[in-house]
């Protein structure tokens, strides 16, 4: 059972009730073929743009769940122009362009769903008019540009190796005097380096890796089975390998797993975490991986560096060793236009990488050798 999307669907079903009933029709009309995570965010759409409409005069009623249809066929081209500014300028939470041309997207699929399929008893459509047929919403996610913001902001190569040797080693230097960080550092650096190992050696999502049970890693053959993002059969895992720096990790961290966070024999999570005030340890939660992350990325000098940018990083690294296929299959990419992202990545990477070996191949011939990351854990 996908952990993550069942937390969604309970907060999906709790938000529900409180949207109009065309909003509810259009929901019940998706379920089958959207993941509760897509249709959540859909609805949270809903929320902001029908708190908009009563915000500016624009509907009546005392609450979003009072809008009546009626005053989404009296909107104008100029009411949409409106809601887009003020995504894009609101003082609390202004939205990026691909934030706003999702919104928007979802808003088109409402009332397209309302205007051209839902009918009423007399077979007629449930939207008279709809005004988001007019509206053009411009492409923002172009595999060149989303490459162009990511340049720079990844590891490569080395990078990656120091990385994971910062966070079993180095990390312990830098809070030496902080009492509090060090015990906790003490108790997790085997499972956060264990983490952050196996995204960078196999690419998987921060969604994947939360939802692993113990028994989705098989050891022998170098691989996880794992639920893909945009697959709503729950009853199907799909295989995805990792590399043999993620074999030893994950080996150090199996060893450790169940005296260290004293597990009861109920939980299956892999990677686990002891809440405050509790004993036994729990399924480690996806804004706790996220937070992780971004502490030793601080400390190592990479702050924009995110547990995304991990997976950017493997699958930089991995297409300048395979094709584009290979690539979009093991990153589970629905279209091979998303994982072009590192065909433009890789023109610099492979350059700069060509460059970094000569300099090593010099420097390496009198240089003694490393210890182990693994020598202080």
């Amino acid at each position: 059972m996908n952990i993550l999307k069942v937390k969604d669907r309970q907060e999906l079903d709790k938000k529900i009730p409180s949207m109009p009933w065309y909003v509810e029709k259009f929901i019940n009309y998706k379920l089958p073929d959207l993941s509760p995570s897509s249709l959540l965010e859909y609805v949270r759409d809903y929320e902001t743009f029908l708190s908009w409409l009563l915000a500016e005069g624009l509907a009546e009623g005392q609450t979003i769940k009072d809008v009546p249809i009626e005053s989404l066929e009296k909107l104008h081209m100029e009411s949409i122009d409106n809601f887009r500014m003020f995504l894009s300028t609101r003082k609390e939470n202004a939205n990026s362009k691909t934030t706003i041309s999702r919104k928007l997207s979802s808003l088109r699929s409402l009332f397209h769903y309302l205007s051209q399929i839902a009918e009423d008893e007399q077979f007629y459509p449930l939207l008279k008019r709809n005004v988001m047929a007019k509206v053009e919403i411009k492409r923002t996610h172009k595999p060149k540009d989303t490459a162009a913001k990511l340049e720079g902001k990844l590891l490569q190569e080395d990078e990656i190796r120091e990385f994971l040797d910062y966070v079993y080693n180095g990390y312990e230097q830098d809070i030496a005097n902080n009492k509090q960080a060090m015990y906790s550092y003490e108790l997790n650096k085997v499972r956060d380096g264990c983490i952050i190992s196996l995204i960078l050696n196999s690419g998987l999502r921060v969604s994947e890796v939360v939802n692993l049970n113990v028994d989705d890693i098989d050891m022998k053959k170098k691989l996880t089975h794992v639920y893909r993002k945009g697959k709503n059969d729950d009853s199907f895992k799909t295989p995805v390998y990792f590399r043999q720096e993620a074999f030893d990790d994950l080996a150090a961290y199996l060893d450790l797993r169940q005296t260290r966070y004293k597990a009861p024999k109920r939980e299956k999570a892999l990677f686990l975490a002891i809440a405050n005030g509790k004993k036994e340890g729990e399924r480690m939660t996806k804004r706790a991986m996220q937070e992780m992350v971004i502490k030793y990325a601080k400390r190592f000098g990479k702050p924009f560096l995110s547990v995304h940018k991990l997976r950017h990083s493997f699958a930089t690294d991995y297409y300048l060793r395979n094709d584009l296929y290979k690539t979009q299959e093991q990153l589970g990419h629905a279209s091979p236009e998303t994982t072009q992202i590192y065909a433009h990545l890789t023109d610099k990477t492979m350059a700069e990488a060509i460059d970094n070996r000569k300099e090593q191949e010099s420097d390496s011939k009198n240089a003694p050798a490393s210890a182990s990351r693994y020598a202080t854990r």
